[in-house]
């Protein structure tokens, strides 16, 4: 055996410039040459390639030598060991051509004239294609709508808000009860500016301006700008606002959110700041009472008589009080006024009690009492009140005409009382009824008849007398 591998590595450095041994294992040979049928065939075989490759260094520096004895039979060549070796720059080519040999390999692909056609597809599988109709059969999402620039705040198309300028980042949103200073703008649907209020105050939520602003505030940040488009319902209603805005007209309104601070506190208010609160609620519901919104009026002066008779921790003069008094009895007749006019007739009677525990000869009051009495049809007690009140005022043509119609209407209740309570009592009128075609002047034959006889019967006692005498 020893024999046999120094002939082999004397065969090997023997063969100078000839043909370099193959280094590959012969175990690797049939696996690297599989499939290679299918090559470009300008590319060449392995064998062909390494043919036409020069010799290495190593192998064209051996000396000659003498060719060795064949192998034995069953003993596979073995690699050159001292080329191996010696020489680490073969080696490295070496596996680095093996490797380009391998990533070469393109037995996997198919020929090149196949190389224009598309790839052969999988199998499909079952129920593949019925998959696919029923995936185009089914409609397409619709898209996600695009956010609206305009909210419609009640749901009608009515009242609706467009912000043009957003708050700052951080910025909060008024609650109801607070006060609130805005930049209000207001102008008519064909462009035409009626109104601009630099510094606009006022109590969110008490009714204090038109219901379009008092509904969009609360969806406004501090410091933004928007744009609210409001119908007339929502606005001046049927009246409009002389001279500027006519009747039943839509606004468009571009307010801007200043400020939003908390509302004060009643009880630490002072006199003055009692009397100014009050008066401009009252003037609220004046204003409200003209455009014949009869329930924010009412609102308003309820607020008004509230500011007035909450408890105070403050002391007030007593001018300041009786400046509270008198406010007091205006927003009470007013409050009066407004219930009259949406038959509210108990808390309006109540209202007028009120006025006159505090002014006993208020004509407002009066005359505002006997008509929620005439209402009720107690007209027995609404003439007497109505009569002081006339007495207090002989001039007012309206107590005049409104005691006439009272008391026509107490004498027509009175008639019909006496009548139903005769048919009642079973208590027919002991007159008896006139016969139609007789005159005034006729008389009833009964009467007649009974006359007669009393006439008869006094003769003849007068005759018996005498006879007897």
């Amino acid at each position: 055996m020893d024999a046999a591998v120094a002939a082999a590595a004397a065969n090997g450095h023997g063969r100078g410039g000839a043909k370099r041994p193959n280094l590959v294992p012969e175990a690797r040979r049939p696996r690297l040459g599989a499939g290679r049928g299918a090559q470009d065939p300008k590319r060449g075989s392995r064998s062909q390639r390494a043919n036409s490759r020069p010799p290495s260094s190593m192998a064209s520096c051996a000396e000659p030598s003498e060719p060795s004895a064949p192998l034995p039979a069953g003993v596979p060549p073995l690699e050159d060991f001292e080329v191996l070796d010696g020489v680490e720059d073969a080696e490295g080519e070496e596996e680095e051509e093996e490797e380009e040999e391998e990533e070469d390999d393109l037995s996997e692909l198919p020929p090149l004239e196949d190389m224009g056609q598309p790839p052969v597809e999988e199998a499909e599988q079952p129920g593949a294609l019925a998959r696919e109709f029923l995936a185009a059969m089914e409609p397409e999402p619709a898209p996600a709508p695009a956010p609206e620039e305009w909210l419609d705040i009640l749901g009608n198309g009515l009242l609706r808000k467009k912000t043009l300028v957003p708050g700052p980042p951080g910025s909060s949103r008024p609650v109801k009860g607070q006060v609130v200073t805005v930049h209000l703008q207001t102008s008519l649907e064909n462009g035409t500016r009626v109104q601009e209020e630099p510094e606009l105050v006022f109590t969110l939520g008490d009714c204090d301006v038109i219901q379009a602003l008092d509904l969009s505030v609360p969806l406004m940040d501090v410091g933004e700008t928007a744009m609210v488009t409001a119908d007339s319902k929502y606005c001046y209603g049927p009246q409009g606002r002389s001279p500027y805005i006519p009747p039943h007209a839509a606004l468009c309104l571009e307010v801007t959110l200043k400020t939003a601070v908390d509302g004060p506190d009643l009880e630490m208010l002072t006199g003055q700041e009692r009397v100014a609160l009050a008066n401009r609620k009252r003037e609220c519901g004046n204003a409200h009472y003209q455009r014949a919104d009869f329930v924010l009026a009412a609102n308003s002066y309820d607020l008004a008589i509230k500011a007035i008779t909450s408890s105070a921790k403050v002391d007030m003069t007593f001018e300041e009080e009786a400046q509270l008094l008198q406010l007091k009895v205006k927003c009470l007749n007013n409050l009066a006024a407004s219930q009259l006019k949406l038959d509210h007739y108990r808390a309006a009677l109540r209202s007028c009690s009120l006025v006159l525990e505090h002014q006993p000869d208020n004509i407002k009051a009066l005359f505002r009492k006997g008509k929620v009495l005439a209402q009720q049809g107690e007209y027995s007690e609404a003439i007497p009140i109505l009569r002081a009140a006339l007495k207090l005022e002989p001039s007012n043509k309206t107590i005049h005409a409104e005691l006439s119609k009272l008391v026509k209407k107490h004498a027509a209740q009175r008639s019909t009382e006496t009548a139903l309570y005769r048919k009642m009592l079973g208590n027919p009128s002991r007159l008896p009824a006139k016969c139609p075609g007789k005159g005034a002047w006729s008389i009833p034959w009964k009467w007649l008849f009974g006359a007669t006889a009393v006439a008869l019967g006094g003769v003849a006692l007068s005759v018996v007398i005498a006879a007897r005498n």
